[in-house]
């Protein structure tokens, strides 16, 4: 008797034969490229066989409204960080060259931006609102409280949920 573990894949197996192609050719279409369409439609399902090992596989009545759904947040994410690397690039190309930071400081700097932004993203929004409005703009809880319409304690579940997921995702 199969586990729950290879009950998912074997789930995922199937949605994958069955509807891959049709997902590639709708990110396509929507991406205009083939490349990211690929790389896509493959972190659509490699999401979605890490969440069904998780828990149990969905049941799926309408799987391509499901998949849609998936590279939807996929597709917006990737939107982010390619506008993340292009505003990078430009305070780059703003510097005098000799303070222009190597071919490997750029990639370092990429990737964690990358992942501080991935960080941000898993946030709550009004969490990580009130987190960049403590750590980017100074404002103390009090600010932050009125800036929001929300309590200092509010203000301060929020800064510890913001501190909690950060630790968490340092660990």
């Amino acid at each position: 008797m199969p586990t729950s573990e290879q009950s998912s894949d074997i789930a995922v197996q199937r949605l994958y034969d069955a509807h891959h192609g049709w997902l590639f050719g709708w990110l396509r279409r929507r991406l205009g490229n083939s490349a990211d369409a690929a790389d896509l439609a493959q972190d659509t399902f490699a999401g979605l066989l890490g969440a069904c090992r998780r828990r149990a596989m969905p049941d799926l009545r309408e799987p391509r409204a499901y998949l849609t759904t998936i590279a939807k947040r996929l597709i917006v994410d990737l939107y982010r960080r390619l506008a993340l690397e292009q505003a990078y690039l430009e305070v780059l190309a703003a510097l005098p060259q000799q303070h222009a930071p190597s071919e490997e400081q750029r990639m370092v700097v990429l990737q964690t931006l990358r992942e501080v932004d991935a960080l941000l993203a898993a946030l709550p929004d009004k969490v990580r609102v009130a987190f960049l409005l403590s750590q980017l703009d100074g404002l103390t809880y009090e600010q932050i409280g009125v800036e929001m319409g929300v309590s200092v304690r509010t203000v301060k579940r929020y800064m510890a949920d913001a501190f909690t997921h950060c630790i968490l995702a340092a660990a």
